[in-house]
């Protein structure tokens, strides 16, 4: 990775954009904890968290950055650094973190954005333009982008609407508090076929997140088999954050022997040190609704094990049957965001007119003067003959004048 200067066409002399280095993780901590006056924002807290997280092998991942390799974009963060124009050399104006969002690495996810609290975030010229622009020319890999932003942050959404991000989806984090969890926890479940997920069951899970979600969200998703699947890094790395007291994580699916498919799939991330609540991940068939209640009961037995947390859970504008059963159970809203995408077809589709592909085709079928190929009938046209007199009955055809010699025995005319 190098550095390189700021985007062409703007005056951002004094910051330059570089990938980020040890050194940078202080002042990256600090703009998670100034960003925001208002609630603490989910991202910047969990970004922080990271940060902490990678510091003590910060060395181990930069190396790893270099090759293809399950931990090449762990901790894929660009900074803007002011330079000595202002006396402010070396100063971090702002950052941004984007991720792979498949494993083909297709589609990429812009993560975080973050600037200084002197910056203005929704400035068209400003860090947080220069800091997306870099990212979406840069990452040659991804063909769409995909973001998620709090609804009442209006400053990251001017910001990423300039850039051509349109709504795709609108998500609702909900809270169970730990008293539902306990009176659920009461209940029995009733699966039978609750089975522990495994490789082998990569591919009817990626069968059911096709049909759960509308064809738009899977087209820009993108994923395939291989995104269901658990490599051995990640297989290693689960089990030593559950030996250092890191968030450990649950997984089972509700399988139907008859259609042999997948009907439900729950991920729990189990919270055992901090005051962060459990996070929920949950995949129903639309055809299988039911499954709700006996999921939740489930993942509500399994958080008994550990100190009591609330439960946080993720409801879409087309899980409708998801939404009311929450409402009814009493579940709190916590949160309410935004999903964007973004195509690499945007700047095409600026420049190029929309009816130029069929402007082209139209061009492709006009007729080509060409010399015509003779027929059988191109001797009525020849020279020595007459024109044909449009009074003529179309039967007769006019007089041939006989050839001067006549022609050899045997060999018709």
């Amino acid at each position: 990775m190098t550095t390189s200067p700021v985007p062409q066409g703007d005056d951002f002399s004094d910051r330059q954009i570089r990938p980020v280095q040890y050194r940078d993780l202080e002042d990256i901590e600090a703009l998670t904890l100034d960003d925001f006056d208002e609630d603490i924002d989910r991202r910047a807290q969990n970004f922080r968290t990271q940060v902490q997280q990678v510091r003590p092998w910060f060395g181990l991942f930069k190396i790893l950055s270099f090759f293809p390799n399950p931990l090449q974009h762990r901790f894929h963060v660009y900074v803007a650094e002011s330079m000595a124009n202002r006396g402010e050399e070396g100063k971090i104006r702002g950052a941004i973190q984007v991720t792979p969002f498949n494993s083909s690495r297709s589609t990429w996810r812009v993560e975080q954005v973050r600037v200084h609290p002197a910056e203005s975030l929704s400035e068209p010229k400003g860090i947080g333009a220069q800091l997306l622009r870099y990212c979406l020319e840069t990452v040659w890999e991804a063909r769409t982008w995909v973001l998620e932003v709090n609804i009442n942050q209006k400053d990251s959404l001017a910001l990423f609407r300039q850039h051509g991000f349109q709504p795709l989806a609108e998500l609702t984090y909900w809270s169970l508090p730990p008293q539902l969890l306990q009176e659920l926890a009461k209940q029995e479940p009733d699966l039978p076929n609750l089975l522990p997920v495994s490789n082998a069951d990569a591919q009817l899970l990626y069968q059911l997140d096709c049909v759960s979600m509308p064809p738009l969200l899977r087209q820009v998703f993108d994923r395939h088999i291989q995104d269901f699947k658990i490599s051995l890094v990640d297989s290693l790395l689960g089990r030593c954050q559950s030996w250092c007291g890191s968030p450990q994580i649950s997984r089972g699916y509700v399988f139907e022997p008859q259609r042999k498919a997948a009907i439900g799939y729950f991920e729990l991330i189990l919270s055992n040190r901090d005051e962060r609540p459990h996070q929920a991940k949950l995949i129903v068939h639309p055809a299988y609704t039911w499954l709700y209640p006996k999921l939740l009961i489930q993942m509500a037995q399994i958080t008994r094990r550990y100190p009591p947390r609330s439960l946080e859970l993720i409801s879409a504008d087309y899980q409708h049957e998801r939404r009311e059963y929450l409402e009814q159970l009493g579940a709190i809203r916590s949160s309410h965001t935004l999903m964007m995408s973004r195509s690499v077809w945007h700047k095409i589709r600026e420049t190029k007119p929309e009816n130029s592909a069929l402007a082209e085709m139209l061009q492709g079928l006009q007729p080509v003067p060409r010399t015509p190929i003779p027929s059988r009938m191109s001797w009525l046209k020849w020279p020595n003959n007459p024109p044909l007199d449009p009074l003529d009955s179309p039967g007769e055809l006019p007089p041939v004048k006989p050839p001067s010699e006549p022609p050899d025995q045997g060999h018709p005319v």
